[in-house]
């Protein structure tokens, strides 16, 4: 499931390429969903910096990286699928929900709710990298995620406020690294695996590892 396309107001490319990478080396068939929705706003990347006066809609962003092949998150059943993933990137804070402006108090799209309970409830497995474990905190109550550390700590981990946030949604936050010794955790009772990609500032390859692991985790849940 995509929310965009780049990092700052939609899916980090990186990780939703890893993501399908990784799926193609587990031998999974691969369908591609999105929102019909518009974006929350739309980021310069050269700048970081708001686009004034322009918008873009979020299904139409993520067919980018899905080279066409997507369809609305309406059509997504879990009927036709084993599992569901989502990558990060500030579109799932932005456009799957609103953590981004609202934090604990966030509310999840629609859609996305809908899928994840879905999925939940059918004891299908649920992948979630770097920001997007904030939504099943939010939907699913009492579910274990990770998004890395709970300290800064020099800057390595600048987004570890959100392991607070989690746990003020009433989830629990398991502290993990991002490289591939340990780098997901899995919530065997929900059927959730998460791993904290781009969330830790770490070298490309230890985030496509620890997102390796995830996606193995998550085809391992499937029991196919």
């Amino acid at each position: 499931v995509l929310s965009g396309c780049g990092v700052y107001d939609g899916t980090e490319i990186h990780e939703a390429s890893a993501v399908l990478v990784h799926l193609s080396r587990g031998g999974a068939e691969v369908h591609m969903y999105a929102p019909d929705v518009p974006q929350m706003h739309v980021i310069d990347h050269s700048k970081g910096q708001p686009a004034e006066a322009e918008s873009r809609n979020v299904l139409v962003e993520s067919a980018r990286i899905a080279r066409g092949k997507i369809a609305s998150l309406a059509e997504l059943t879990t009927a036709d699928h084993d599992a569901v993933i989502f990558p990060g990137g500030f579109g799932a804070a932005k456009n799957l929900s609103t953590f981004a402006v609202d934090g604990k108090d966030c509310k999840v799209n629609r859609e996305v709710e809908r899928v994840l309970k879905d999925f939940h409830k059918a004891g299908k497995p649920i992948g979630l990298c770097c920001i997007s474990p904030v939504l099943a905190a939010k939907v699913l109550s009492g579910a274990e995620v990770t998004v890395g550390h709970e300290e800064e700590e020099g800057g390595k981990w600048p987004y570890a406020g959100t392991a607070g946030a989690i746990k003020e949604l009433g989830a629990k936050h398991c502290v993990k690294e991002v490289t591939i010794s340990f780098p997901a955790h899995v919530d065997m009772k929900n059927k959730v695996v998460t791993t904290p990609a781009f969330m830790c500032e770490t070298a490309l390859h230890h985030i496509f590892d620890g997102i390796g692991a995830m996606v193995k985790n998550v085809l391992k849940l499937t029991g196919k």
